[in-house]
């Protein structure tokens, strides 16, 4: 096979043109936002910049400089000229020389990371300019053979996309079964048989009694603030029909703390680990990315977290505020941003009260309904959060429920693991896939 070594500027030239930011708000074109990693272009209106920008117009091969090898890679099909920041380039291509297809995938391949490593100065740390670009040699072969190594990829890459949606498919089974398993818990059909054993445990109303007898000792001894009397729930507004032994009541009744998290600013030092919205996936808390907040911030130590404290995300994205997790940790070590709600609850268990925050049940009937979006973000204050209605069972179901959902979660999570490997491995056949393709030396 004839392979050739070239510099990319054999087969690319850069767009030239360059406009200062008063020119090019003065041009009323519109401008690249960005391209994502499957190659799509994201075009938006004319927006004012304050950067320089590049000029792009059809047929142009653009390039992100910082993600070029996770995919952002695109050819602007578009009629009329755009506008990009300089962290883009553009350029005019031979198609007698080059196959853009080909070289769109050439870009994603181990073979180009190898080139960039070995003839970029620096390595890959810094973005990726026309000018460290273009002198880069790589091997071509002839216009026709890329072509055909284009073919062969497409088949394979086809075969390896249907697994991959296979294994999507399951993984949203998966996550559906999840919620299902909270909503069968929250409803009380997972402890059905339990119940039946087990007759004479205290009623959850015996339950209410006892945290409300609690409370009012918390409010004498000025360890918690007198509360606003919550409404009563009616027959009318009751979502559905719970097992004997269990009542409704509001999510304020059964809480001693709920409250905001510090507003002092975080840094990236400090003493003291803050948990923000980001921190909230699935349930869980994730520990990383984390910034801090000192000892001398005026909310320290009011608002360190406690074991079996929920943190609330009361403002993010619509889909995502009103998420919960568990903050199962050390006593004052960590704090919580002002974004979060913090929830601490008298006699039940914290972590039954995490799955039905996280339930379909209520996110569907207690959170959406009472969204307000404002300047882009979602919210949901703590005066709604305490008038949430609760499905309590007796604390000994409660902790049945625990202990059968964590098994039912555990072959979950065994699952979803199997899921993601199998799915690491398709990305693994195909990078040696294109390893093969555009290994010229050893064909």
């Amino acid at each position: 096979m004839n392979w050739n070594r070239k510099k990319i500027s054999f087969f690319l030239k850069e767009r030239p043109d360059r406009f200062k930011p008063e020119e090019a708000n003065e041009m009323n074109l519109k401008r690249l936002e960005k391209i994502d990693f499957s190659g799509n272009m994201h075009i938006i209106e004319n927006k004012p910049t304050k950067t320089g920008m590049i000029l792009i117009k059809k047929g142009d091969l653009v390039i992100s400089g910082i993600n070029v090898e996770k995919g952002a890679v695109a050819v602007y099909t578009g009629e009329d000229d755009l506008l990009a920041t300089i962290h883009y380039s553009s350029y005019e291509f031979d198609e007698n020389q080059i196959n853009i297809g080909y070289f769109k995938w050439f870009l994603k391949s181990k073979n180009f990371h190898d080139v960039l490593l070995t003839q970029t100065k620096g390595g890959i740390k810094t973005e990726l300019k026309p000018k460290k670009f273009l002198p880069l040699e790589i091997l071509l072969p002839r216009i026709d053979e890329q072509k055909k190594i284009l073919n062969k990829i497409n088949d394979v890459i086809d075969e390896i996309n249907d697994v991959i949606n296979s294994f999507n498919n399951v993984e949203d089974f998966v996550n559906k079964l999840c919620q299902s398993i909270l909503q069968e818990a929250v409803k009380g059909k997972l402890t059905a048989d339990w119940r039946k054993e087990n007759p004479d445990v205290e009623i959850a109303s015996e339950l209410l009694k006892r945290i409300k007898t609690e409370k009012e000792k918390l409010i004498k001894e000025k360890k918690i603030k007198k509360q606003k009397p919550l409404p009563l729930i009616t027959k009318d507004e009751i979502p559905f029909e719970l097992p004997e032994g269990w009542i409704w009541c509001r999510l304020g009744e059964i809480q001693s703390h709920l409250e905001y998290g510090t507003s002092v600013k975080s840094e990236t030092d400090g003493e003291i680990p803050v948990f923000s919205m980001g921190h909230i996936l699935n349930g869980k808390l994730v520990y990383r990315n984390f910034k801090y907040t000192t000892i001398a911030n005026k909310d320290i130590p009011r608002l360190y977290l406690y074991n079996n404290d929920i943190l609330f995300n009361r403002t993010n994205s619509w889909e995502l505020v009103g998420k919960s997790a568990l903050f199962n940790d050390e006593n004052n070590k960590y704090s919580f941003a002002s974004y979060l709600i913090r929830i601490r609850f008298l006699f039940v268990s914290s972590i039954f009260m995490n799955f039905v925050l996280n339930s379909i049940y209520f996110r569907k009937s207690q959170i959406e309904p009472q969204i307000i979006k404002q300047c882009g973000q979602a919210n949901f204050n703590g005066t709604k959060l305490k008038n949430t209605f609760i499905p309590l069972p007796p604390l000994q179901e409660q902790l049945q429920i625990v202990e059968k959902v964590d098994k039912l979660m555990h072959l979950c999570d065994e699952l979803e693991d199997n899921v993601k490997q199998a799915k690491e491995y398709s990305g693994q056949l195909m990078e040696a896939m294109l390893r093969e393709a555009f290994d010229g030396e050893k064909k």
